[in-house]
């Protein structure tokens, strides 16, 4: 442990010491945090960052739906807000979710206020801070298209509101600066009959369950959709369907998604990944960008 993380100020949430994060993310692979660092509210968690070690390296983790932590872990503090941050609750129109509520529940509680436009979210996997930070979306529908605003706090605890204009949205990303923690957001959908939403919900789910392996350790769609392009038929065009990396493999059911089939590595996964975008590059002359955020530091470690 550095000396940074020795000295870490006391909390009303939790620390753990060498947590191990393959548990807690969707891929099942990689190496433990330093120190996981849970939040009693979002006044203990401004209070840890006004007051924590000013050069601990602190990285902010929700569910680990689209994220892929290195075999060496991850250094220095991670946060994980805890079931505190995933409250939603409903007034008029608008939804208001703490950042740890998944996508899914605001999508449910949505169709049963009879609120539509949100009905793409229960085909996003993931929590809603995840969400803000790369403007998630699917089926055409995106979180810019229902964000209202944001409530953030910075590396020094202080809260900042962000509206529309602050956050400079574009596709499979935001742009706010990369300190910025989000703990709430608010959206906003318009006035329909609660059945019409469920039904539309509903078939959304069902292509999703239709299309893509979501019963497999996966850490959700790979790579960005080039301008102009789908990444899945990029991949497929350069002969990656099924494609496998020690016991990592590219999914025979959508190949922009990469599986786990047991106990693979970190490691085999990313190097199936780059392995995938050197074909497609060779295949096409068109370079992926992941869509999977890595984080962490290669190693051993499991």
């Amino acid at each position: 442990m550095n000396g940074a993380c020795e000295s870490l100020p006391p909390v009303r949430g939790t620390y753990q010491f060498g947590a191990a994060l393959k548990d807690l993310v969707w891929f099942r692979a990689g190496g433990a945090a330093e120190v996981l660092y849970r939040p009693a509210d979002a006044d203990d968690l401004a209070d840890f960052l006004t007051r924590r070690p000013p050069h601990t390296p602190v990285t902010v983790i929700g569910v680990g739906s689209n994220l892929l932590v290195r075999d060496g872990g991850i250094p220095g503090v991670v946060i994980r807000l805890p079931a505190a941050f995933g409250k939603v609750e409903v007034d008029g129109l608008r939804i208001r979710a703490g950042a740890a509520a998944l996508d899914s529940a605001v999508s449910r509680r949505a169709a049963d206020a009879g609120i539509a436009g949100l009905e793409f979210l229960r085909g996003v996997p993931g929590t809603i801070g995840g969400a803000l930070r790369m403007n998630a979306g699917c089926y055409g529908s995106e979180i810019k298209d229902v964000f209202v605003e944001a409530t953030a706090l910075d590396a020094k605890g202080v809260k900042h509101i962000l509206k529309p204009a602050d956050m400079g949205f574009e596709y499979r990303k935001s742009n706010v600066p990369a300190d910025l923690i989000f703990v709430e957001a608010v959206f906003e959908g318009s006035r329909d009959e609660p059945a019409a939403v469920k039904a539309r919900t509903e078939e959304l789910l069902a292509r999703r369950e239709e299309s893509q392996p979501i019963r497999s350790k996966t850490g959700g769609s790979t790579f960005k959709n080039p301008p102009g392009a789908k990444a899945w038929k990029l991949i497929e065009e350069a002969g990656c369907r099924g494609l496998r990396h020690g016991e990592a493999m590219v999914s025979d059911v959508h190949c922009n998604f990469l599986i786990n089939l047991g106990e693979a590595h970190a490691a085999d996964i990313e190097a199936l990944g780059e392995e995938v975008r050197a074909r497609v590059k060779e295949k096409s002359g068109i370079e992926l960008e992941w869509e999977i955020k890595r984080v962490g530091t290669p190693g051993a470690q499991r």
